[in-house]
């Protein structure tokens, strides 16, 4: 299991004409990916998706906050101590094409990490090649037709599986998901996909599933969890079916608003929300959604949201939220005559 608390990351931009800017990627986020389960992060570009899963993945640092793998806490380790624990969560990164060296064939960018696992488990030579050819076989492609292979010789599809048999090679827990098909063809997505939630099933690995496509989200973890980002704050997370289905935040409301109608067979939800035009970053102190809310009060601009089940007198809301006044709303396309 990893879990991750009030995670935090900045980044400094230096030179330009106002000199020296702070720009915050990740506000004090908390998550929790168990072993075989499915969490999803959506979010618009920016909201700091693909920082938190390089920082799940060991690949980048935080300012803030702490990661803790099979119950321990990373900050407790040297860089060294740590590696043994991050090789448990591995990246699949959102483009296939250069996530693979272009000068090795398929069976030198495998025989590596295989390599290494096998030193770490005293097995033999012998062992690289075979397992070589069962992860293959296990993301769905032939290994006597991609292993003597350069990537530039397979299509997307095929490299991506390849990028996932690569993941697999060091028995990972959890694998973290960066866009995994958006740079697909789309005639492709769905067999990805289904990939990656029957390795849920079969091996039992985890999902951290990056993501800007809500639809996508849902179908990889439709038992799971789902996390809604803004400007790198959670602003509601709970139940991916429930979160689809009863959003109470403005936010999540407008991510959902936005799900393209089938003219014909879907109408519009009743209560379809579109944000506004942001006019600045909205006073300090106060919600990070108020430029762009189009229900915000004076209480908004001068306070915090934090998460939290309130949901109005006497009442809570199933999945957790960061907004004084929310408000289920009918926002997703329903089938005509339901």
């Amino acid at each position: 299991m990893i879990t991750g608390t009030g995670i935090s990351k900045t980044f400094r931009q230096r030179g330009g004409v106002l000199g020296a800017r702070e720009v915050p990627a990740l506000r004090d986020v908390d998550f929790a990916v168990e072993r075989g389960g499915a969490v999803s992060f959506i979010g618009e570009s920016g909201s700091g998706k693909t920082t938190l899963g390089r920082i799940i993945a060991g690949l980048e640092t935080h300012d803030a906050g702490e990661i803790v793998i099979d119950g321990v806490p990373m900050s407790s380790l040297s860089h060294r101590r740590r590696q043994p624990y991050f090789r448990r969560v591995q990246l699949i990164h959102q483009d296939p094409y250069s996530a693979l060296n272009p000068t090795r064939t398929i069976h030198q960018a495998l025989e590596a990490p295989l390599a290494l696992r096998a030193r770490q488990t005293g097995r033999p030579r012998s062992w690289i090649d075979s397992r070589a050819q069962e992860l293959l076989s296990m993301v769905g492609i032939d290994p006597g037709y991609v292993l003597p292979r350069y990537p530039h010789q397979l299509s997307g599809g095929m490299r991506q599986r390849v990028v996932i048999a690569r993941a697999l090679t060091m028995d990972p827990e959890v694998l973290v998901a960066d866009e995994a098909v958006s740079m697909i063809d789309v005639s492709l997505r769905l067999g990805i996909l289904a990939l990656l939630k029957d390795l849920r099933e079969r091996l039992g690995v985890g999902v951290l599933f990056i993501t800007h496509d809500i639809a996508t989200a849902r179908y990889i973890g439709d038992d799971g969890e789902l996390y809604v980002l803004y400007r790198g704050q959670v602003v509601e997370r709970g139940a991916t079916e429930k979160i689809i289905a009863d959003p109470v935040h403005p936010y999540t409301q407008s991510l959902l608003s936005a799900i393209p109608v089938l003219h014909g067979l879907e109408q519009p939800g009743a209560e379809r929300v579109v944000p506004k035009e942001p006019q600045g970053e909205g006073p300090p102190g106060g919600c990070l959604f108020v430029p762009r809310c189009p229900f915000s009060t004076e209480r908004c601009e001068q306070e915090t949201p934090v998460l939290g089940r309130d949901g109005g007198p006497g009442q809570e809301t199933e999945q957790e939220h960061a907004c004084f006044h929310p408000r289920r709303r009918s926002v997703i396309p329903v089938g005509v005559g339901e």
